[in-house]
């Protein structure tokens, strides 16, 4: 029998947190956090250390020729592999 999401404990929520984290979900939103302050604040706490890795190393773009220099460098490996004794 599948217990309710509501009535999960905090040690069986936090054990389903990375699959809910995982779905791209509004953790924020489920019923335990509403009514748990003990996860809602690890909720916050994960969220704080999350933002703060994400300055530690921004994202950078990729520069917007790098497919096709990727690409030219597919084409020349094939041609010398073809041309290779």
């Amino acid at each position: 029998m599948r217990q309710s999401v509501n009535n999960l404990s905090c040690q069986e929520f936090q054990a389903r947190l990375p699959e809910l984290i995982g779905t791209g979900e509004r953790i924020a939103d489920h019923p335990h956090v509403q009514s748990c302050e003990l996860c809602s604040a690890l909720l916050a706490d994960l969220d704080a250390i999350a933002q703060a890795a994400r300055q530690l190393f921004p994202v950078e773009e990729p520069p917007d020729d790098l497919w096709k220099e990727i690409e030219s460098a597919i084409v020349r490996e094939e041609a010398a592999s073809r041309s290779a004794p």
